[in-house]
């Protein structure tokens, strides 16, 4: 559970923040307690200096006595001139010598931490020296000393420094889980929303958040792929329910004639038959093959690449014997770089197109106007503005003179156009005077 936590992202987000509040009061509370040792350790070093002092005035004034009263927390001892001890307090009364630590001249008074005195071991002591003029002359010291300061002033500072850093460590945790799943509540909304679209029911929609940020702009988003994904699955539909009607057709043709020949097998003439069944079988295998191309150029499958003039493979093309009067007007020259089979399919689809509706004369010709660009067209009926588009959707049927025709498997012009996709180009129904003008316009090859 604590893994999984850590793995969403308010559970990170609010990781991130409580760690950053934690190492801020850290830091905070070092510097606190820094701060709070240096202010100890110099407030016992000024005791220790006047405890000091009132020792040295005592010896100039000749009051020293060899005992000094102790208060069981600093010792005292008196060294004169020839390093003997003088005066010393009771609970440290015949103990040698404190510490061999002496003011460097020409300062007075001197402090340091020491650790294993040999009055004290096992502990770290702050001793004090003063130096100062004895009563018989010479320079006498006395030594102050007292238990350390430890780095954590007591024990009960990291226990209040600790508690205080608590509090606001645990109030971000709390602050940031609070901000971060306000935050992430359209995103929990949008992925249930999503958890509930299928591929049955794709008209679904993500709600869409009322602020503008970046929350907002993924529903919006999110809602556009899905219109995307739903014309895509209708158009996927479609193409299945059409699909399945222009097979279904040359089969059922097919069996119908094989079962009436059937019903009378000495009587039926086999050859005349078979020959029946060519047209349907020819239509059967031109709409697999068209699928099968198309199932190619949908995958991205790549073609080959090599210089084509577009000029002389519309020619080719437009050089294949025809019902109708082929006119052709071709600059030469016009280089692109592409698959020169699947381009002569465009051109043939582009043709028998144009074949199939044309009154008498197909036009074709090809330049260059900043790109190689080939039309096709016809002096048929035309194709109304509103429909220039939907020809090139798979398996379409369109009115009267327009309406595909038995010799047509609906995915000649969505090849066509997938083709031209594929090589970089454009293929679009433009305007003209009279009949259908396709224009296919390629990037020119680059030398």
């Amino acid at each position: 559970m604590i893994t999984r936590f850590a793995r969403s992202v308010r559970g990170r987000l609010t990781l991130l923040a409580t760690a950053a509040m934690a190492v801020l009061c850290a830091a905070v509370s070092c510097y606190v307690l820094y701060a709070l040792y240096q202010s100890a350790s110099e407030f016992q070093r000024d005791g220790l200096e006047q405890r000091a002092m009132r020792v040295v005035r005592l010896a100039q004034a000749g009051r020293l006595p060899p005992e000094l009263p102790s208060d069981h927390r600093v010792d005292v001892q008196v060294i004169d001139a020839s390093g003997r001890i003088v005066s010393t307090t009771s609970d440290i009364t015949g103990a040698p010598r404190l510490s061999m630590l002496v003011p460097q001249a020409p300062a007075v008074t001197t402090a340091e931490r020491e650790c294993d005195l040999p009055r004290f071991p096992g502990r770290c002591s702050l001793i004090v020296v003063l130096r100062f003029r004895g009563p018989a002359g010479g320079d006498w010291l006395v030594y102050a000393t007292e238990r350390a300061v430890p780095w954590y002033v007591s024990p009960q500072v990291p226990l209040y420094l600790a508690a205080l850093a608590l509090a606001p460590v645990l109030l971000t945790a709390y602050g940031a889980w609070r901000v971060v799943s306000k935050a992430l509540e359209p995103v929990d909304r949008i992925r249930a929303r999503l958890a509930e679209i299928t591929d049955t029911d794709v008209g679904m929609r993500v709600p869409v958040p009322d602020a503008e940020d970046e929350i907002r702009a993924l529903a919006v988003t999110a809602n556009q792929t899905l219109e995307r994904l739903e014309a895509a699955v209708e158009r996927q539909r479609r193409f299945a329910s059409d699909a399945s009607h222009d097979l279904r057709s040359p089969i059922t043709a097919m069996r119908t004639r094989v079962e009436e020949a059937l019903l009378y097998p000495q009587e039926t003439d086999w050859p005349e038959t078979g020959r029946a069944l060519l047209p349907s079988l020819d239509r059967l295998q031109a709409i697999v093959t068209d699928l099968l191309t198309l199932a190619k150029l949908d995958a991205g499958a790549p073609g080959a690449r090599e210089p084509v003039d577009l000029a002389e493979l519309a020619a080719a093309e437009a050089a294949a014997q025809r019902g109708k009067r082929v006119v052709t007007s071709l600059q030469p020259g016009v280089m692109v770089d592409g698959d020169r089979v699947r381009l002569a399919r465009l051109i043939t689809n582009l043709l028998d197109n144009a074949e199939r509706h044309a009154d008498s004369t197909i036009v074709v010709t090809v330049r260059r106007d900043g790109a190689a660009t080939l039309e096709v067209l016809d002096d048929g009926a035309g194709i109304a503005p509103e429909h220039r588009e939907i020809v090139f959707q798979r398996f379409t049927r369109l009115d009267a003179s327009r309406s595909r025709d038995a010799g047509g498997t609906g995915l000649g012009l969505p090849i066509a156009r997938e083709i031209a996709h594929a090589h970089g180009g454009t293929l679009t129904i433009e305007d003209s005077d009279r009949g259908a003008r396709f224009v296919l316009r390629l990037p020119l090859r680059s030398d």
